[in-house]
Formats: C-alpha cells, sequence, structure tokens
C-alpha cells in the first residue's frame, strides 16, 4: 500500500511538473485567434513557427549558442578534472590556500565579475567574438571542487599499478581515471551546458551584432520587439526551441546522472 501511495504522489508530482511544458508547446501550435479568445480546438498550425523563423535568424542564434555551450562545457570539464585530480593526489606547496581560494570564489557573485572580465575582453580585443563568449566559462570553482571530491574517493589501486607498469601521470589520468569518472563528468557536463545555453547577461555585454548573438538573447530580444501587440503563439515558439536542448541532454545523461547520486550517497 506505502509504494502505491509513493508512486502516485511522485506521478502527481512528475505530471505537475511536466505539464507547464505540454501547455508551451500546445499553445505553440495554436492560432492566434484561438489563444487570444480562448476559443480553443486544437487544431494545430505552423504559422507560429514560421513566422519566427522568417523574422529573426533562428539558425544562427542556435549555432552560436551550440558552439559556445559545447565548447565551453568540454573546456571546463577537462580543467575542472586535471585541477581537481591534482588537488585530490598531488601534494605540492601551498595546495590547500590555493584550493580554498578556489572556494571562495565560489562565494562572489557572478555579476561582481562582469565589469573586470568586460574590461579585460575589450583589452585584449575580444569583443563581439566567440572567445569572449567562450573563454570567461571555461573555469569554475565549483567544477574543481565537485571533481576533487570525486577523485578523494576513488581508489588508488588502480593508480598504483598503472604508475608500477611505467604509466606516467598523464596516461594514469586520461587512459584511467578520466573514463571511471564518467559520471561526475557527465554531471558536470550537464550542469555547464545548462548554465551556458540559458546564459544571458554576459551575452549581452560582449556582442552587438545579430550574428553573435546567443539563442537565449535574440529570442529575448524577439520578445521585446513585440510591444503593440503579445504573440503568445510566437512567444510560446521560442520558449520551446530554448527548452528542447536542455530536456534532450538531460534525458540522455540521466543514467548517469542517476549513477552519480546513488554513489554519493553509498558509503563504503
Amino acid at each position: 500500500m506505502k509504494k502505491v501511495v509513493m508512486y502516485f504522489v511522485l506521478t502527481l508530482v512528475a505530471l505537475s511538473v511536466m505539464l507547464p511544458f505540454f501547455i508551451m508547446v500546445l499553445i505553440s501550435f495554436l492560432p492566434e485567434s484561438q489563444i487570444n479568445f480562448g476559443n480553443i480546438h486544437f487544431t494545430p498550425v505552423l504559422d507560429n513557427w514560421r513566422n519566427v523563423f522568417n523574422k529573426i535568424p533562428v539558425g544562427r542564434y542556435f549555432f552560436n549558442s551550440l558552439y559556445v555551450s559545447t565548447l565551453t562545457t568540454i573546456g571546463q570539464v577537462l580543467f575542472s578534472a586535471m585541477a581537481g585530480f591534482a588537488f585530490a593526489r598531488m601534494k605540492f606547496k601551498c595546495s590547500d590556500i590555493i584550493f580554498y581560494i578556489f572556494l571562495f570564489s565560489m562565494m562572489v557573485p557572478p555579476q561582481v565579475n562582469i565589469v573586470p572580465l568586460f574590461w579585460l575582453m575589450s583589452k585584449l580585443g575580444l569583443i563581439n567574438t566567440y572567445s569572449a563568449l567562450i573563454l570567461p566559462g571555461l573555469f569554475g570553482g565549483f567544477g574543481v571542487f565537485m571533481m576533487r571530491q570525486f577523485f578523494l574517493s576513488f581508489p588508488k589501486d588502480l593508480e598504483e599499478a598503472a604508475h608500477v607498469d611505467g604509466a606516467n601521470i598523464w596516461k594514469i589520468f586520461f587512459k584511467i581515471v578520466l573514463p571511471l569518472a564518467a559520471p561526475a563528468v557527465v554531471t558536470l557536463s550537464v550542469l555547464t551546458f545548462v548554465t551556458a545555453w540559458n546564459s544571458f547577461m554576459w551575452p549581452l555585454i560582449v556582442t552587438n551584432t545579430e550574428n553573435m548573438r546567443t539563442l537565449a538573447l535574440g529570442l529575448a530580444v524577439f520578445k521585446g520587439s513585440l510591444r503593440e501587440l503579445t504573440l503568445w503563439g510566437e512567444l510560446m515558439v521560442c520558449c520551446t526551441i530554448c527548452s528542447i536542448p536542455a530536456i534532450l541532454i538531460f534525458i540522455c545523461s540521466k543514467k548517469y546522472l542517476i549513477n552519480d547520486i546513488v554513489a554519493g550517497a553509498v558509503k563504503e
């Protein structure tokens, strides 16, 4: 009986979370006449989708977001894994102090760094470039902390065996440690990708041409252009386009995310 009640409650929670998304997709296929007057018969049309793609370069925005998010994710995961492994396994001078500095960076609001980052990108001549969109996201204190904690719980036997066989530190890291850290790597990848994909403030500041806008920024500018009449169907198209990639990423990595949560909850 307890399991039945639990599954029933979980089903209700899942439906309550999924319902807004389904409504959003539904409205994106409805004519404006049905949306505005509430006379919904659900006669799906593609007019809203055609209008959005005709009014703004959605394909360009999508490519920019995908390119920036992918490179940011790859870079941050790689650098965070290397730094986390170094802090977990190597003892060097002031290692604890440096790690605490990384932790301290997590306490600083991102808005505080906007002005110095913009000044730095301006001096380097990187304004309105992909480099300006990608470089600030390559390093993060949370990623280093997360990977370090994972490597601290990682058994040393395999590393010592590989070292005895003649493998250097790079081979141990890339051939043994990193593949076995797949759950942590995927978890960090998902978090980084979603954060980069939804980024709005930084692209707004460092881009000044339409062809460099990311999807979140481009669709927000499109929404702001609808001042006289709010076209809810087209707005729901924009929201759907922004939501689908993040949802797909989560679905594809669900297995690794669950394994990472379970592994963190079990103590050997």
